[in-house]
């Protein structure tokens, strides 16, 4: 069974995006095609969005799930036309919350991730760039600086999830990949020993890294099954043997494996 999903908004369409897809995650059996449709802030463009709309209730011969953060009144308006089954996000939090605070909200777009802090935004920044400054081991005289320090086999997941605690946390993230090198000495290695209370460990089932490095580098002793299988499993061994907290990725998205780290670690977000 198959489905249209539209996330529309007069902003980014972030918002509706991620509580879209968290609803939608709830049916495993439903085949979603997922359309975001970000800016949508002139009647023009709402009455082009009601035709595509309308288009696809056709197609699927269903309606269209509609997840919309639209403020201006007009532009619902015509939205609200449209042949499809709206979900009205904000009305549905915003109009309940104005009663309970006795206040009336600004409906301002973008308000969700506009840069309403100053310095937030700035030591968010200031991690992205210490995340890629300390990416993948390629220097590790600023680790006396990181706030965590995630190490794992290559292309285990260390690099997106370093840029995700930067960017959602403000988290000072730097990644270091275990090599073969590093375990044929069955202990850390020696740039690492200094931070030990700083390190997370990642690793992932050996099938899925197999598949995820025969992209880069196929049918090579790297990519090899074989190859992954040892891998992992000194790696894992060699965080029992240390103490290291660690996670297997291979079941979870970028957002999931961050949020974990944030909660085995007690690492804090900078505000």
């Amino acid at each position: 069974m198959k489905r249209t999903a539209f996330f529309i908004s007069d902003g980014t369409g972030l918002t509706a995006e991620a509580l879209g897809n968290s609803l939608l995650a709830q049916f495993e059996k439903i085949q979603f095609e997922r359309v975001t449709v970000p800016y949508i802030d002139d009647t023009n463009k709402a009455s082009e969005l009601v035709a595509r709309i309308n288009r696809a209730a056709e197609l699927d011969d269903a309606k269209p799930l509609v997840f919309d953060t639209i403020v201006n009144n007009d532009i619902r308006a015509i939205i609200s036309e449209a042949n499809g089954f709206m979900v009205d996000i904000f009305g549905t939090f915003l109009h309940p919350l104005e009663t309970e605070l006795n206040s009336s909200s600004s409906y301002t777009v973008g308000k969700s991730h506009s840069i309403s802090n100053e310095s937030n935004y700035e030591r968010r920044i200031h991690a992205v760039n210490f995340a890629l400054d300390n990416d993948d081991g390629a220097r590790t005289r600023q680790y006396n600086e990181a706030d965590l320090i995630l190490v794992g086999a290559s292309r285990s997941g260390k690099t997106p999830t370093c840029l995700y605690l930067a960017l959602q946390y403000g988290v000072k993230a730097a990644n270091y990949p275990i090599t073969e090198e590093d375990l044929l000495d069955e202990q850390l290695p020696d740039a690492l020993r200094a931070h030990k209370g700083k390190i997370f460990g990642l690793t992932i089932e050996p099938e899925r890294l197999a598949v995820i490095r025969n992209e880069r580098r196929p049918n090579s002793r790297y990519s090899s099954l074989k190859q992954c299988m040892h891998e992992v499993e000194e790696i894992e061994l060699l965080y029992r043997r240390e103490r290291i907290p660690f996670m297997n990725t291979t079941a979870y998205s970028v957002e999931e494996i961050a949020t974990r780290i944030m909660v085995t670690t007690g690492l804090q977000r900078n505000r």
